[in-house]
């Protein structure tokens, strides 16, 4: 528009400008060059270092990178371990693993069950299969998994779930395995047609139906020949493994074989596990727990020689079988008494620990003191109030304590100051643990809670008569939740006698110390929960990096001598180790203590049938198994107290609570059930460790409800809440509401029967209820026995 010329704009003037432009003019030349100039270097100073800094994480990474590549081609790696998962019943694995091992074992023989050393491709390879249908098999194999390859068939065609290649078990296994965290994947494609053009074709269709079920990164290959295996084996090889973080943590042993020796006639064993370490340096001064039998000392570590070495000369594997099962000791390792770390379960309690003791001199002292500042402590009073008058003036604080003297009714607990509890009256005998059973309380939970557990003198008659009455109550809880009847012939403040009312769910307190149960003594509780799981990781990385004498490295064969392990379950893992996988974990300080554990859980959607609180279930945290009978509850984020659920209700996520050994985070669970004496477990739900902590408050509530009889603007009469008048009287200072958002309180009972006077902040509908909410602390049940293959 203008041509070419370029528009100049007088430069911005600043009005409000900075001390340092104010005051230039009073600087000189020289000085100010100087500074111009030390800036000038401090700029490239910094530039400088930042280039520095991000040049050294690089090499660091690199370094990293090559020193994993090295390892895990080398000799001192462990052999990594290949899962064949199917995902139909149709597909044949014995042929695949048959082919694989075929092509891994060219030139030497293998030693050991399914593993091989292959010279031709520099690694070490564990082949596992893992048996359709058995759903606690596939789990163990998937936790020590380096690599799971899904094999799907391209004739199979499963109608009953959405992809044609995927069953409903192998759905099932799928589901658990992300909640247990993937390791890398890879898809195998069989039985293609021979001609190219329909074999590309079929490739492509299945690939597309299965990618959404697998990550990004997965990789999908034809597997029908040995040389498109040879083709898959020759990228494994150097191929970068990923595991999940939780395993990383954690030093585990995956046994190659499994042996006890008992001692005399003793109930107690020696049990031997021999295999590769994995994933960390595991000292023999630590606790190991064995998958499903418990937590136990080591008495003695071997190390043994490899018999699965990977530069292993022809002539050795012309070597006798005899001599290949004598494996020769090269070292052994002896805890010492010192630092070997004490098996504590439960903490044994003091029964003189609560006891009022004579009070000591100080303490005397001290009451004395206090007594004389309340005597001295100054009231505001009328002037010219004489010393005798002002004996007969009574403070707020005293009028408070008359009141609560003479107050019969349940307490309320008004708001964030004060403790909550209920006063001592006439009908204290009722307080406790027993008040509820024994007035028939249907909402308590009792020892016979698991109906499903019991029924060893059922018939199935009576099993389906019990299993409808459980549907019954769940779907009356999903309707009207925590809803109960008052019942006619017991008083409900007997009824109720454990129960307080809570002036504001958000802001009321509620100590988490009172009234505690007798099995909270037996429990270990953390001041500080996440510094020590710090303090526990810091230190097992510390014995990691550091070459202790008392520990083995990764990837060494060892035999691990497990001292003290009961008969009946080492002779339960000996039969379990011929089709699953025993592993050995190294347990971290304080993982063998019992205290409160919380999950976060969801209800797995092949599970149908109701889960009901303090049910017994068997949680799979990690690598570790222990049995529980959680209490579940909602989690509120803007308060301290959480609502106790009775069910878990499917389609969102619960807390489930439970009496376990010390876990530290993160960890996956897998929480399975058992239907029978006799049945298989299935999957009840999934979730995630969520904290360990003792003071969580769970509260149970219940819901008392009433209708109105007569209406009268915002006075009305309500009954079918309580029978009896002196109810009426006990629960006045408990507030009211209705489904409809009215609030108001009890003004007086009314009659002989139980009505009451109501007075609400609002018009009251005739066809509005009228509701009270009670609230209790509840809290897990204890376990019969904490581990799956142990009965105590």
């Amino acid at each position: 528009m203008g041509g070419s010329r370029v528009q100049v704009n007088k430069a911005h003037k600043s009005r409000f400008s900075s001390k340092s432009s104010r005051n230039l003019h009073k600087t000189s030349v020289k000085d100010r060059l100087a500074i111009a100039k030390a800036e000038r270097n401090v700029g490239k100073g910094a530039r400088a270092a930042r280039i520095q800094r991000s040049k050294m994480l690089r090499d660091q990474k690199r370094a990293a990178v090559l020193k994993e590549k090295r390892e895990l081609s080398g000799s001192r790696s462990p052999p990594r371990v290949i899962v064949l998962f199917a995902l139909c019943a149709s597909v044949d694995l014995e042929s695949l693993a048959d082919d694989l091992l075929s092509l891994l074992s060219k030139d030497t023989c293998a030693v050991l069950p399914g593993t091989v050393a292959s010279s031709e491709y520099k690694t070490r390879i564990t082949v596992l299969k893992a048996p359709h249908g058995d759903l606690l098999s596939c789990m163990e194999m998937a936790k020590v998994a380096d690599l799971m390859v899904f094999v799907a068939s391209a004739k199979s065609l499963c109608e009953e779930t959405d992809s044609f290649y995927i069953d409903s078990f192998g759905n099932q296994c799928l589901s658990v395995f992300r909640s247990l965290g993937l390791p890398s994947t890879a898809v195998f494609i069989r039985d293609l047609p021979s001609d190219l053009k329909q074999r590309n074709e079929l490739k492509k269709i299945c690939t597309s139906s299965l990618a959404s079920e697998f990550p990004e990164d997965c990789k999908f290959y034809p597997a029908d020949t040995k040389d498109e295996l040879h083709k898959f084996l020759w990228l494994f090889k150097e191929q970068r493994l990923k595991v999940p973080h939780w395993r990383t943590q954690r030093s585990y042993l995956l046994a190659q074989k499994v042996g006890a020796v008992h001692e005399g006639n003793s109930e107690k064993c020696t049990l031997f596990l021999t295999g590769y370490l994995r994933s960390r340096s595991l000292s023999v001064n630590q606790l190991v727990h064995v998958s499903g039998a418990g937590d136990f000392q080591l008495s003695k570590i071997e190390l043994l020689k490899d018999p699965c070495p990977l530069n292993s000369r022809k002539n050795q594997d012309l070597m006798d079988a005899d001599e290949m099962h004598d494996t020769e000791v090269i070292g052994s390792l002896v805890p010492d008494p010192l630092n070997h770390e004490a098996l504590v379960i439960e903490n044994i309690p003091d029964p003189l620990a609560g006891e009022q003791t004579w009070p000591t001199e100080a303490e005397i002292a001290k009451a004395d003191e206090d007594q004389k500042k309340k005597k001295t402590r100054k009231r505001s009073l009328p002037r010219g109030t004489s010393e005798y008058q002002a004996a007969w003036i009574v403070d707020d604080s005293d009028e408070s304590d008359c009141d609560d003297e003479n107050n019969h009714g349940m307490v309320l607990d008004e708001g964030e100051d004060g403790f909550p509890g209920q006063e001592e009256n006439k009908y204290s005998e009722f307080d406790g643990d027993d008040a509820s059973l024994r007035f028939g309380d249907s909402e308590e939970e009792t020892d016979n809670d698991s109906v499903m557990m019991e029924v060893d003198n059922l018939t199935r008659e009576k099993i389906q008569d019990e299993l409808k009455e459980l549907k019954e109550a769940h779907a009356a809880d999903e309707e009207f939740p925590d809803e109960v009847d008052t019942p006619f012939d017991v008083p409900a403040r007997k009824r109720f006698a454990k129960y307080r009312g809570l002036k504001s769910f958000r802001t009321s307190s509620w100590d988490p110390k009172e009234s505690l149960p007798q099995d909270y003594a037996k429990i270990f509780e953390f001041d500080n929960f996440k510094r020590t799981q710090k303090h526990a990781l810091a230190k097992a990385l510390e014995l990691d990096q550091e070459n202790c004498e008392h520990c083995i490295s990764v990837g060494s064969y060892a035999r691990l001598q497990i001292k003290e392990v009961p008969s009946a379950v080492a002779s339960k893992l000996c039969l379990l180790s011929k089709r699953m996988p025993v592993t050995a974990c190294g347990l971290l300080k304080h993982e063998s203590k019992v205290s409160v554990l919380h999950f976060s859980v969801k209800k797995h959607e092949t599970y149908d049938p109701p889960i009901k609180s303090k049910e017994e279930l068997i949680f799979h945290v990690g690598f570790r198994q222990f049995v529980g009978r959680p209490v579940f509850s909602s989690e509120f984020i803007n308060t301290d107290k959480n609502k106790m659920e009775r069910f878990l209700h499917a389609g969102r996520f619960s807390v489930a609570s439970i009496y376990a050994p010390i876990s530290l985070t993160p960890l996956p669970s897998i929480i399975l059930k058992i239907s029978g004496e006799n049945a298989a477990p299935v999957v009840a739900a999934v979730g995630s460790l969520k904290t360990v902590d003792p003071d969580r408050i769970i509260l149970k509530r219940v819901i008392l409800t009433g209708y109105p009889q007569r209406v009268s603007k915002r006075k009305a009469s309500v009954r079918h809440m309580f029978y009896n008048p002196e109810d009426v009287k006990w629960f006045k200072p408990v507030e009211l509401y209705t489904k409809r958002g009215l609030r108001g309180r009890i003004k007086e009972p009314v009659g002989t029967h139980g009505t009451m006077k109501c007075l609400l902040n609002g018009v009251l509908e005739q066809r509005d209820t009228v509701c009270m909410n009670l609230f209790k602390r509840a809290y897990p049940k204890w376990p019969t026995h904490y581990f799956p293959l142990s009965d105590k």
